[in-house]
């Protein structure tokens, strides 16, 4: 449990700071065993791995991972509902899915012991990120079949804090509320985040009216800028954390309150990085795609999942001692790569350029449209309150020096519309940053 007597605290530490050793033998014994199941009990898997032509003896090393196919969030479609499961259905607790909005539901479900290691898993970064038993955690995510809300609300529980499952929606009553209840901890997107900031201020309230003292963002990328401004909105210590349905929800990985990348739980997933156009390895610090195998779910576990989410791993061991690899902030995703003229463009990109100009404000789209063969984009960007948009010289001028510097940083030439505060549309969840008009012709 939480070690209060520590500067550094953590949630379970005999696995957390497990010497490297001794947890590469961990993950082995359970990546043989999760690679049996899947032969003994799931039929797609055995078919996959037989045309492969391995066995679950073949899995000797770590390494032999990569013997293993790659599964994809197609091959979870194609199982739905429950083709993909490991169990019996009485087995099963709970069950969540993803929205669907591109296809099918993933259909993801979780045995009395994978909710149990569900809940440990995000204490562990929630501890590390500064939460304790005294904390009073706003859960602005929505509830229902996303993971999101319902991982974080168990954590905390589990950690000992008082949970306040507001849900997603009516941002004025969120506020409210967290003055009323005396919320510490506020959990949902980076973006709604920001976007509760502006409500705030619309209402008069100062960040010094609540007792907000940390954030618990995930559920899409966020640069470094972000959280800067995030933070001095708020006036909080904000953690980025990382996970998806298929592989569990969020508890895969977690920042401590070093802010010096997220500890990936080597002790229930085994992390690889692969070039996501071959597949073969990359560089784990010049990064690639996030491929997660599971070693300890039992309702469905999955082998080598491409995630398709850009990141690297850190080097360096991190100041507070935890031993495992880290991965940095999500740069963007393989399937959200936008190629513009033949450069590949990442919003990740745009906007670490965008928050670094005095002037904007966090909330910026990309809409990207074709003329004729040529593609175009073109940046919507939000000004700060009485940002000269009675002097069109001045405008353009200042949208001229942010086109030079995104084509010297990027590499692609955009056009730059400045729109005033408040104009882009606001989200509740994911904020929408690419409007691809370029599909609808």
């Amino acid at each position: 449990m939480m070690n209060q007597a520590s500067t550094v605290n953590y949630w379970d530490s005999a696995h957390e700071c497990m010497p490297v050793a001794e947890l590469r033998e961990l993950q082995l014994e359970r990546l043989q065993k999760t690679v049996k199941t899947l032969w003994n009990k799931v039929p797609y898997y055995r078919q996959k791995m037989k045309a492969l032509g391995v066995t679950p003896s073949d899995i000797r090393s770590l390494q032999d991972v990569q013997k293993l196919p790659f599964t994809t969030k197609e091959d979870l479609r194609l199982s739905y509902p429950y083709q993909a499961f490991a169990v019996p259905m009485e087995k099963v607790v709970r069950i969540h899915a993803s929205s669907g909005t591109t296809g099918k539901s993933t259909v993801v479900g979780y045995t009395r012991r994978d909710m149990d290691n569900w809940s440990d898993l995000v204490a562990r970064f929630l501890v590390a990120g500064g939460l304790t038993s005294q904390d009073i955690v706003h859960i602005a995510f929505g509830y229902g079949l996303f993971t999101g809300g319902f991982g974080l609300h168990y954590g905390a529980e589990k950690v000992g804090a008082s949970v306040i499952p507001v849900s997603s929606g009516r941002s004025e009553r969120q506020i409210q509320i967290m003055q009323d209840f005396g919320s510490t901890a506020l959990v949902c997107t980076p973006s709604y985040a920001i976007y509760l900031a502006e409500i705030m201020q619309n209402m008069g309230v100062k960040a010094s009216d609540l007792k907000l003292r940390l954030g618990f963002f995930g559920g899409e990328f966020w640069s470094h800028l972000m959280r800067k401004e995030i933070q001095e909105h708020l006036k909080i210590v904000a953690t980025d954390n990382y996970g998806l349905s298929e592989v569990m929800g969020p508890g895969v990985s977690g920042e401590c309150i070093q802010q010096e990348g997220m500890h990936i739980f080597e002790d229930h997933f085994l992390v690889e990085l692969i070039d996501p156009s071959t597949g073969a390895p990359a560089d784990p610090q010049k990064g690639g795609e996030l491929v997660i195998t599971t070693l300890t779910k039992e309702a469905i576990p999955v082998v080598r999942y491409r995630t398709r989410d850009l990141c690297a791993f850190l080097p360096n061991p991190c100041p507070c001692g935890r031993t495992f690899v880290r991965m940095s902030k999500i740069s963007g995703r393989s399937d959200d790569m936008l190629i513009i003229r033949g450069v590949n463009v990442f919003p990740s990109q745009i906007e670490e350029v965008l928050l670094g100009i005095k002037g904007i404000m966090p909330h910026y789209q990309l809409v990207v449209s074709r003329d004729g063969a040529l593609d175009n984009l073109e940046v919507h960007v939000e000004v700060s309150e009485g940002f000269f948009f009675d002097e069109m010289k001045k405008q353009q001028e200042f949208a001229r020096a942010i086109e030079h510097k995104l084509e010297n940083v990027v590499g692609v030439r955009a056009r730059i519309k400045l729109v005033e505060p408040k104009t882009i549309e606001r989200s509740e969840g994911k904020a929408k940053r690419v409007v691809d008009l370029r599909k609808l012709t």
